[in-house]
């Protein structure tokens, strides 16, 4: 599927450009340190210890080649994976539609991609990594409707992967439709409750659609709900940058449209409080970029989101 919403909160590292880049350098000395073919059952049991954490390295590593235009890497992580479980194996099958896809010089080739996902799900309609793979292709062939409709289909047999809720609520957003967008995202908290980035992804949203200028009694509650929604993110993690550079737009858009009516309205923060949370949102913007800046406690983060909140402080101090 396209990047998804969970790969930070999963750490999955290399959904970031230049983590990617980080990984992929590293690929050839990881590759010359691992046997370049592993013995089958029953004799993998006699040979060197393997953990779940070293055949998700070759995934991430696999995908962060891909990313970076590595293609013999990514083929040699490809075909260690094919060789240990196996071509027949539902989670290679998969990876190497990842890497046929990646390859693709054209539109053309994409197409002749897809038609083998059908074949192979022709006989394997629950095909989980190919049914996923497949939806990916027909997104970036602009099928949205055909997009939209597998994932519908996908989710009726399997409601409980948040990711491939992640999805829809990308898709529908990508095609203006807010409020399927913000009904596939909750879906997807009700699974994974807990992923910030997705409280604030929603927060986002919901944002978003409060964007015209009318300050109805709908519009005021969906915009305290942004603001609630990016609260959560942050109290989820303290130092997620999305999460205040979010909730400071938001009480900024709610202080400006709050009045003495919607003061009175119980549902509501009141001024004081939404005005507490916008300047909370300013200090933790500023301690955040000092850190980062400074080359701070966490190595990897993203570049652009920092840019943008320097930005954003310096659009602040220039209005005040």
């Amino acid at each position: 599927m396209a990047a998804s919403l969970l790969q930070k909160q999963m750490g999955l590292s290399s959904s970031d450009p230049q983590a990617s880049l980080r990984l992929s350098q590293k690929a050839p000395s990881f590759l010359q340190s691992q046997p370049s073919r592993f013995p089958s059952f029953p004799f993998s049991i006699f040979s060197q210890k393997e953990s779940p954490e070293l055949w998700m390295n070759y995934e991430q590593l696999l995908a962060a080649c891909l990313r970076t235009g590595d293609d013999k890497s990514a083929r040699e992580c490809l075909d260690r994976l094919s060789s240990r479980f196996g071509e027949q194996n539902e989670r290679v099958m998969g990876l190497r539609g990842l890497y046929d896809e990646a390859t693709a010089a054209d539109e053309a080739a994409l197409k002749q991609v897809l038609s083998k996902y059908d074949a192979i799900l022709q006989e394997n309609p629950v095909n989980v990594p190919v049914l996923k793979r497949r939806i990916a292709v027909l997104r970036t062939l602009s099928r949205h409707a055909e997009s939209i409709s597998s994932l519908v289909e996908f989710l009726d047999a399997f409601p409980t992967d948040a990711e491939a809720w992640c999805e829809l609520s990308d898709l529908y957003h990508s095609q203006g439709l807010s409020s399927q967008s913000i009904f596939c995202l909750e879906e997807a908290l009700l699974i994974v409750p807990n992923a910030w980035n997705l409280h604030a992804r929603l927060g986002e949203l919901q944002y978003i659609s409060t964007s015209t200028p009318e300050a109805s009694e709908a519009s005021l509650k969906t915009l305290a709900e942004s603001v609630r929604r990016f609260c959560r993110s942050i109290e989820l993690c303290d130092d997620y940058l999305r999460g205040y550079y979010g909730l400071n737009l938001s009480t900024a858009r709610l202080l400006e449209r709050l009045g003495p009516k919607s003061r009175r309205d119980d549902t509501l923060p009141t001024l004081e409080t939404t005005q507490k949370l916008h300047d909370l949102s300013i200090k933790k913007l500023r301690e955040i970029v000092k850190e980062r800046c400074v080359g701070g406690k966490s190595p990897e983060f993203n570049e652009s989101e920092l840019i943008a909140a320097q930005a954003l402080l310096d659009k602040l101090e220039e209005s005040g």
